[in-house]
């Protein structure tokens, strides 16, 4: 038997679709502003939904005679799709994408470090059910299959950010972290005085860097995931302090600079 979507599963299906093409569009168009080269890496998967089309937006800074890109920044763009609640996800998606862009435009004002980082904006990190090998984590899932063990070393290591616009800031490193890299997140946010910022979750966590760890970039989920509005209609843009995304973007550069590609 087919089944047929009613006019109001279509609307929710092109809203979606639509409001995730000019989030790329739009997350694209800043990048290239600030001098990055800009690829669609366009690919489909099965769901629990049946087959989706996803989209990674991998940037580059172009310079000739410079090195290839060493080290990853990456955040999920997507957000969490409900049937039953219009989620914003300021937070859980936007928050971490619009740090990652303000990096961009940072770097891209330091070509010689900018050329040694590579962008990654993750589609479809989001379980349309639950977090599985199979739903959930697809970008990066397919990210790294298109790597591979040989394209993998080419990176010394990564961060991933999400959730890092809380207005009470606590990023949580999951206890799984790569521990040299940890030990250096927590170095630089001592040497800008923001260490009280920054601590251990009591657990490991499944994120977009999981599949990464597993192809052997060691790559650290920078997360607060102590956030009251994880997953709910409360996931708005007054939950979100610029002052936060401000402590993470400064502690992620004085990373870049003093440790992962000193």
């Amino acid at each position: 038997m087919v089944a047929c979507a009613t006019g109001e599963d279509l609307g929710r299906i092109f809203w979606r679709e639509s409001f995730r093409s000019k989030s790329r569009d739009y997350i694209e168009n800043q990048l290239r502003l600030a001098g990055w080269q800009v690829t669609r890496q366009a690919f489909t998967d099965d769901t629990p939904r049946g087959k989706v089309g996803f989209v990674n937006l991998i940037a580059r800074f172009p310079g000739q005679g410079r090195a290839a890109p060493s080290f990853l920044l990456c955040s999920h763009y997507d957000t969490k799709t409900f049937d039953t609640i219009r989620f914003v996800g300021a937070n859980d998606g936007g928050s971490s994408t619009g740090l990652l862009v303000e990096l961009a435009r940072v770097l891209g004002q330091h070509p010689n470090l900018a050329a040694r980082v590579e962008l990654v904006f993750f589609d479809g990190e989001e379980a349309y059910e639950n977090f599985s090998e199979t739903d959930g984590l697809y970008g990066s899932r397919f990210f790294s299959r298109q790597l591979g063990g040989t394209g993998a070393k080419q990176f010394r290591g990564g961060i991933l950010f999400d959730m890092v616009g809380d207005r009470s800031l606590d990023i949580t490193l999951p206890t799984d972290s790569p521990a040299e890299m940890a030990r250096d997140i927590f170095a630089a946010a001592e040497a800008l005085k923001l260490r009280s910022y920054f601590t251990y979750l009591d657990r490991g966590m499944t994120d977009d860097h999981t599949p990464l760890n597993a192809i052997g970039i060691p790559t650290i989920d920078v997360i607060d995931f102590d956030f009251p509005w994880w997953h709910t209609a409360d996931d708005t843009i007054d939950k979100i302090s610029a002052q936060s995304l401000q402590i993470v973007g400064s502690v992620a550069l004085y990373y870049l600079s003093e440790f992962a590609l000193k």
